[in-house]
This record gives C-alpha cells, structure tokens and sequence, in this order.
C-alpha cells in the first residue's frame, strides 16, 4: 500500500505499514502523536530541547518494537510506556532523582474552593515543572500515570519508601506553589478592586 497525501487510513493500517517500516506511515504516526507524547515527556524532563530529543528516541524505539505490540490494548497508551520508560532511562542515567528541598518552612494555607476557579491547567501542569527533577517524576508516575509506589521502586532503583517521601514531599511544595498562586491571585484581585 503507498499512501497519498492527505490518505486517510485506521490505526490498525498504519500499525501494518509501520511493521513493514514504510517510511511515509512512520511519518505519519509521528506527526499524529508527537504533539501528545512531547506533552508526556515534558512531565518528566523540563528542558524542551532535552524532552524533544527523548520523544524522538522513544519513536525509534517505537518503530524498532512495534512487532510486540498485539492490539491488546490502546496504540496510543503503549507509545506513552515507551516514552514514559525512554525520560525514566535518562532520568536515571543522569542521575537527577535525588536533588531536596528544604520543608521546614513551608506551611502552606490553600482554599481548594477558590484554587480551582483561579487556576488554569497550564498553571498547574508549570507548578509540577518546577518541581526538582526526582519529585516531578514520580509525582507524574503515581498521580498521573497510575503507577503504585511499588511499580515505581521497581522502574527507578528505588526503595519504596523513598517513593512515598518523594511523593509526599512534591505534594507539598505544590500546596506551596498553590498557595503562593492563590495569594497573588487575590492581592491582583484587591488592586483591581474586584
């Protein structure tokens, strides 16, 4: 099969044409789903530059792996295990996991009922950004991916302990951060005189 501009063809054809490494369907499948897989590698890696190159080493590694996917579950989904495993790899090669941050003195007052007006999911998707590397991921991994504390131990070296304390303090320092986002949000609303 040759595709032609603007073909249209099921997920499951493009799947076979990307088994056979037909050029035109990889660049396909690239151009579908780089836009939501950049977004997961950005989860875990900040530096633009540095997530663009990793999702562009999970596509190579998807189109070299794509025989052991068995359509027993979403295409889409098995691509992000792959992107999601390719920023772990890095992660722990470079080894960024373990930079702390001081708590002692963060006792942050959020009102949840006023957040979540005040706050637009870009916000909240830069307050994990900020996050040091090692909480990012697995705050990602645990509240966003699905991924137990155990799962997560196993996937970066870790103890399962040191997975709960990282979580637990990545909640933290986003209660901070939300606080911080509320309190200038109302101080712009009093300046305002709303």
């Amino acid at each position: 099969m040759v595709l032609k501009l603007g073909q249209k063809i099921t997920e499951s054809e493009l799947i076979s044409l990307c088994k056979r490494k037909e050029r035109q369907a990889q660049k396909m499948l690239y151009e579908q789903q780089s836009p939501v897989m950049l977004t997961v590698c950005r989860r875990y890696i900040s530096d633009l530059d540095m997530a663009e190159e990793l999702m562009i080493n999970g596509f190579l590694k998807v189109f070299e792996k794509i025989e052991q996917f068995k359509a027993e579950g979403s295409f889409q989904g098995w691509i992000r295990r792959i992107m999601v495993t390719t920023c772990l790899e890095w992660i722990r090669k470079n080894r960024q996991l373990y930079k702390e941050v001081d708590l002692d003195d963060i006792n942050p007052v959020v009102d949840f009922q006023t957040a979540d007006k005040n706050l637009e999911a870009e916000d909240l998707l830069q307050m994990i950004r900020e996050l040091p590397q090692g909480y990012q991921t697995i705050f990602n991994l645990y509240a966003i991916e699905g991924y137990s504390h155990k799962e997560i131990a196993e996937q970066l070296g870790l103890s399962v302990n040191t997975s709960k304390s990282q979580l637990s303090r990545a909640r933290v320092l986003l209660q901070k951060k939300l606080a911080e986002h509320e309190r200038i949000t109302e101080s712009k609303k009093r300046d305002n005189g709303s």
